[in-house]
């Protein structure tokens, strides 16, 4: 059990990130006396630390970084359980992404797209893990799409923007099979470019929002995005964040939580943003629940001509439906696919 130190710790807002594995290294680390739950922590314990950031990282001083969360990647092939097929592709030598089929289909029939973003603070996770892999392919078979899920690149040893600019250019890889003479055969024969769907959760839902107002600043041709769904997302906020992790994933901004890369709310393209229909979905007893429902509130008079739907999940945290099966995530995963499916 935990005891009721570490319970203390889960007020942090950066209990947010966890889930149930990093919850288990965090039971382990406990004895630490440098922890401190999603804040950069100098460790005092050993001179070769330079920088300590449970649950996510820490960096040596040779420049080594190690991961709290080890990445668990799902070899790519058909999954007749699942009822899905996933491909591997390389998008450009620094972005990779894995595809998502529904195990069957029917040729000519082009499916709606969804493009996904993976969470993890900007630092952990991969397209090609299992946790994007329990996200992922329900959504895939419930509402038969086709999903290419986006592996950017992560913090520290990439700090942002280079998360976003790698989800950008993953997004301009997709358009460019717009006219059904792209580099990917599936997305050639199956991809229907007119129903394009954004998505991600966490810290990837802050990616999705990114380039979803690129692409409508920059006039992205080939693509119409119908929806965009974000999962408990992560946005920075206005108020005063004495959180180191942030300045350390993002040591170019002077201020992070007033930087539109990050903050919807300081960014004044935001009414461009190339969308038809949001929905926010938060939940409960999510740290960062009150972010999303600002989001929510900022989007709503910003400007932007789309319409924005609001979703809570009661008596949950952050992520719950990547680490739990329950009556909740069976709700919230419907509800996913009811977004999706509607008027396309």
């Amino acid at each position: 059990m935990l005891s009721d130190k570490m319970k203390n710790k889960f007020h942090q807002p950066h209990d947010a990130w966890l889930s149930l594995k990093h919850i288990l290294t965090l039971v382990r680390l406990e004895s630490k006396s440098s922890y401190q739950i999603g804040f950069c922590q100098m460790d005092s314990s050993t001179n070769d630390v330079i920088r300590d950031c449970p649950p996510f990282f820490k960096v040596y001083k040779d420049g080594r970084v190690e991961r709290y969360f080890v990445t668990q990647p799902v070899p790519a092939g058909l999954d007749r359980t699942a009822g899905v097929q996933t491909k591997d592709v390389v998008i450009s030598p620094a972005v990779k992404a894995r595809i998502f089929m529904p195990q069957s289909t029917t040729p000519g029939q082009k499916l709606p797209l969804l493009v996904h973003y993976h969470g993890g603070g900007f630092s952990i996770g991969s397209a090609f893990d299992t946790v994007t892999y329990k996200v992922v392919a329900p959504l895939v078979k419930q509402a038969n799409i086709v999903v290419v899920s986006i592996d950017y690149r992560l913090a520290p040893e990439h700090p942002l923007p280079i998360a976003h600019d790698d989800s950008w250019v993953g997004l301009q890889w997709v358009a460019s099979h717009a006219n059904g003479q792209g580099p990917e055969p599936w997305l050639n024969d199956n991809a229907d470019p007119s129903r394009i769907f954004l998505a991600g959760e966490s810290a990837g839902a802050n990616i999705a929002h990114f380039v979803a107002v690129l692409a409508g600043a920059t006039k992205l041709v080939g693509l119409k995005i119908r929806g965009m769904l974000l999962v408990h997302p992560y946005f920075g906020t206005r108020e005063p964040n004495d959180n180191e992790l942030d300045k350390y994933v993002c040591p170019t901004s002077t201020e992070f939580d007033n930087d539109p890369i990050v903050n919807p709310e300081a960014d004044p393209k935001l009414k461009e943003m190339a969308c038809e229909r949001v929905i926010v979905l938060v939940a409960e007893e999510d740290g960062f629940r009150n972010r999303g429902e600002a989001y929510y509130e900022t989007l709503t008079k910003s400007g932007w001509r789309g319409k924005v739907e609001f979703f809570e999940t009661k008596g949950e945290g952050h992520c719950f439906h990547v680490v739990i099966d329950n009556h909740n995530t069976g709700v919230l995963k419907n509800k996913m696919v009811d977004f999706i499916n509607k008027d396309i």
